[in-house]
């Protein structure tokens, strides 16, 4: 079984400029509907593949704090899709997602949202203020020195 952490960024954002954060070396393919994406494979070094794809007329719809529904609309936007194995999920890919997402976000001005599986919210960026999401499920203090707040 595979878990899935996307990152989602709103705005035109070219797919190469988030490839130079996340996967220098990501090769691109299409998607079934013949959008364009590119691929790294990350496994060995960090634990999970990326996959990163635009899209407009977005909807996400997540559970926040205590179960919450959570929705965004984005108009147009780019998914930053973390693949990790479960059995690295906790000691080699969180981690290094985790560093991967600081990095963009330090590098990016943009709304973004961090989800876990379609289901539950992690982390939005809104107007520039990030707020952490279910903290008590995923967040190690250790992570404080690359995610930013």
């Amino acid at each position: 079984m595979s878990i899935t952490y996307r990152l989602t960024l709103a705005g035109e954002i070219p797919l190469e400029q988030l490839a130079a954060l996340v996967g220098p070396e990501a090769t691109e393919t299409t998607t079934f509907s013949g959008a364009r994406m590119l691929n790294v494979y990350l496994n060995e070094e960090c634990g999970y593949a990326v996959s990163i794809v635009a899209g407009s007329q977005g909807y996400y719809g997540a559970e926040d704090d205590g179960g919450a529904p959570w929705e965004w609309e984005p108009e147009t936007y780019v998914d930053v899709d973390f693949h990790m194995r479960k059995d690295t999920l906790t000691d080699k890919g969180r981690p290094h997602m985790l560093r991967t997402v600081g990095r963009v976000l330090a590098n990016r001005p943009e709304d973004a949202a961090l989800v876990l599986n379609d289901n539950w919210l992690m982390l939005t960026r809104v107007d520039g203020t990030i707020r952490r999401h279910n903290e008590a499920d995923w967040y190690d203090e250790a992570y404080d020195s690359f995610l930013p707040r």
